[in-house]
């Protein structure tokens, strides 16, 4: 907060937002405003008596507006600084167009469309948001995740995605692209960051709603106070009434209610997840249940072939050959592994040369891929679709070496023809580590993890045991993914959602929060309101953890800014009442010395309270891996009785201090 660069800033931004027409957002910090000028009013212009004091009134009335809004500022700030950084990762490119006569022509990046399809060599930045179509390649993408690993993005997979502004470091791509020009995901990036305190969620709306009507409240006794005083000939000044009023309106979670959103956002940027809106980053705090997808969430996604079980009767050259046809023109990373595992364990037994073939690839629906060869048909895929397409059952050893395989973690795939079971395939699942403790401190939060797979319900039940989910869903499809989210919303849930391919999209759509990996396709970014920059699916603790955060940091804040008026009440009222009402005195229960004296130092406690409480509203108060209600009974003690007993403190401690400089 103390940062050159943003402290200065911040100063100059607290100064121009003291025009009314930007404060009346606010309408607390606005009534605040107000009585800031009236009390200047009456201390330039009416009182010839107690200058000093009702100038001094005024002036902390005035510092009390702007620290409330240099909380803003310095949050806003923060972001600014984010979105600078990001601005200089914004390079002018030249992209080549593939023409459809199949010449290259170039242009610049900013005159791309969505559609147009760049081709990219090695060393060439990316010029747009896209999916790579054709090709393999290595990419460097710290400039948008801030990781230095490159990654491997490839066609026809679920790692297809690119972003604008990374780096090709090997091969040759051709991209389709797929955003308009100014609206890359580094531009909306940029745009969210710095367009985040405007977006206001509903439970900010609600608390400023709340805030504005007890404000009313206090405004109308203010105001009855004065009409009572005439009538019984009681003289209040205008300057202690309204010191009055500005210490009982909530001032501290008014003053500090943008910037705790505002922080939010910023925090879970610095965590490598852009969120879609406020809205989302609160939503992540309610999350009742967490729904993961298996590959490339829960498992690195690229499963590798390591092992062949060749059915009785099949020759290890039929078995080989068939494998090989089935994915030769397999462009996923299935298809690739196998080709690889072949070349690497049966050389000798590989065709020499191909036929014509046509290529069948793997849908959602039919849940296999293959080649028809003439009127050969070979298929592999998922051994209940396989089933039914070789219409009778699978041999007892296949079906015995697929469980062995399911039970030890791994994804069988049978390999077939129309009319005989070949082989069973054996894809190891690598599962990110770290998943087994983040899962484990969910469960203590009240958050039930469950993960969804459409592999068989052996292998998702032995994936599920082993990274420690509370439950699985196996043999899921798209349309089953949406549905279990809608049914668990409909029992009035509060569901995350994270996935990275184009079936999980539906279902992020519907998702309270729904959070894509950086790493998977466009339609699953498009579809969720978070994107993980590091496709890490730990970052969902930390998402729900921030979310939290910021509704506790709220909640604790407004209980503080509650309590602490019970304090200034005990210090404005006797010193106002009591020179009228001497019996009212009984009520000055922290004993200080003048009237004056404890309206001032009420008013000097008002205003200090906002900037020692701008860093915790910034950086959030602590969170434990706790159910919310004993955060919330743990709070409720610390800063509801702490927002009682701090007040009378500070507030006595400067009265002492006033009357050892000579009063007022």
């Amino acid at each position: 907060m103390i940062d050159k660069k943003l402290f200065l800033p911040a100063l100059g931004k607290s100064f121009r937002k003291l025009d009314p027409f930007l404060l009346i957002k606010n309408p607390v910090m606005f009534l605040t405003e107000i009585g800031a000028l009236i009390t200047l009013y009456e201390s330039l212009f009416i009182t010839k008596e107690n200058f000093y004091f009702f100038i001094q009134v005024s002036g902390w009335m005035w510092l009390t507006v702007l620290f409330a809004n240099f909380a803003e500022s310095i949050a806003e700030a923060r972001n600014k600084a984010q979105a600078d950084s990001l601005k200089q990762n914004r390079k002018e490119i030249e992209a080549h167009i593939q023409q459809t006569d199949g010449s290259i022509k170039t242009i610049h990046g900013r005159e791309l469309k969505k559609g147009d399809v760049v081709v990219v060599s090695a060393g060439e930045i990316i010029p747009g948001d896209g999916e790579i179509i054709e090709g393999i390649a290595s990419i460097d993408e710290s400039t948008v995740t801030g990781e230095s690993a490159p990654v491997i993005r490839a066609a026809g997979t679920d790692r297809s995605s690119v972003t604008a502004g990374t780096k090709l470091l090997s091969d040759h791509v051709s991209i389709r692209i797929s955003s308009e020009t100014g609206k890359s995901f580094l531009d909306r990036m940029i745009d969210l960051i710095e367009k985040a305190k405007r977006k206001k969620s509903l439970n900010e709306i609600a608390l400023t709603i709340l805030l504005s009507g007890l404000t009313f409240i206090f405004l109308v006794v203010v105001v009855a106070m004065e009409i009572f005083g005439r009538y019984f000939s009681v003289d209040f000044s205008v300057t202690m009434l309204v010191a009055l009023l500005i210490c009982l309106i909530p001032t501290t979670i008014a003053s500090l209610l943008s910037s705790i959103g505002i922080a939010g956002i910023n925090r879970l940027m610095k965590k490598h997840v852009i969120s879609m809106s406020g809205q989302a980053v609160e939503l992540a705090g309610d999350i009742d249940i967490v729904l993961i997808d298996k590959t490339g969430t829960v498992t690195m996604g690229n499963r590798k072939a390591s092992e062949l079980t060749i059915a009785p009767g099949v020759s290890i050259e039929e078995c080989v050959r068939a494998a090989y046809l089935s994915s030769i023109e397999d462009l996923t990373d299935e298809g690739r592994s196998i080709i690889d595992f072949l070349k690497e364990k049966y050389p000798e037994q590989i065709p020499k040369k191909a036929p014509k073939i046509v290529n069948i690839p793997f849908t959602a629906k039919t849940r296999m891929s293959g080649s028809d060869i003439g009127e050969e048909k070979i298929r592999k895929g998922a051994l209940d679709a396989m089933g039914k397409f070789l219409h009778y059952p699978i041999p007892y050893e296949l079906a015995e070496a697929a469980k062995n395989y399911a039970l030890a973690g791994g994804t069988p795939i049978l390999l077939s023809t129309e009319t005989k079971a070949l082989a069973v395939i054996f894809f190891k699942d690598v599962i990110k580590k770290g998943l087994k403790e983040i899962f484990h401190r969910m469960r203590s939060m009240g958050i039930r993890t469950i993960m969804m797979t459409g592999d068989n319900p052996i292998t998702a039940a032995t994936i599920a045991k082993e990274v420690g989910v509370d439950d699985y869903i196996a043999e899921v499809s798209p349309e089953q993914k949406l549905e279990v989210v809608k049914k668990m919303q409909g029992e009035g849930k509060m569901v995350a959602m994270t996935g990275d391919g184009v079936n999980d999209a539906p279902a992020l759509a519907q998702a309270d929060v729904g959070v894509a990996m950086n790493s998977g396709t466009q339609a699953a970014k498009e579809a969720g309101n978070m994107i993980d920059l590091d496709s890490n699916p730990t970052k969902l603790f930390d998402i729900i953890e921030i979310g939290k955060q910021l509704l506790m940091t709220r909640g604790a804040l407004t209980t503080f800014s509650v309590a602490n008026d019970v304090a200034k009440y005990f210090a404005i009222i006797p010193a106002i009442m009591t020179p009228f009402f001497p019996p009212l005195n009984a009520l000055n229960l922290m004993q200080l010395q003048t009237p004056r004296s404890a309206v001032l130092s009420a008013v000097i406690f008002n205003a200090l309270v906002i900037p020692l409480l701008i860093p915790l509203a910034i950086r959030g108060v602590k969170m434990f891996a706790e159910k919310a209600l004993v955060i919330l009974q743990r709070n409720l003690l610390i800063y509801g009785l702490g927002g009682v007993i701090l007040p009378f403190v500070g507030i006595k401690l400067i009265d002492l201090l006033i009357n050892s400089l000579g009063g007022v």
